[in-house]
């Protein structure tokens, strides 16, 4: 959660010197994996409702990808 908290501040920095398309997906897929990864195990602590448990890999996927988008759109753009 951390590390990706502090990635979405490096995005809100890197908003300044890159174009919006570069940093934007990135930033939303981010914002979705930390809220579905996280937060279903959040909630799957909290409640004990197991089938949360099943959501929470399409939220690392979701932060993965947002990683891999931002990289290669830096990399385009330079």
């Amino acid at each position: 959660h951390m590390v990706h908290a502090l990635g979405l501040i490096l995005i809100g920095v890197l908003g300044f010197h890159f174009p919006k398309e570069v940093i934007y997906l990135p930033a939303l897929l981010l914002i979705g994996g930390v809220l579905i990864f996280s937060g279903s195990l959040y909630i799957l602590v909290i409640s004990n409702v197991r089938w949360l448990g099943a959501i929470t890999p399409f939220g690392g996927i979701s932060l993965i990808a947002g990683w891999l988008l931002l990289a290669f759109n830096l990399y385009r753009s330079i």
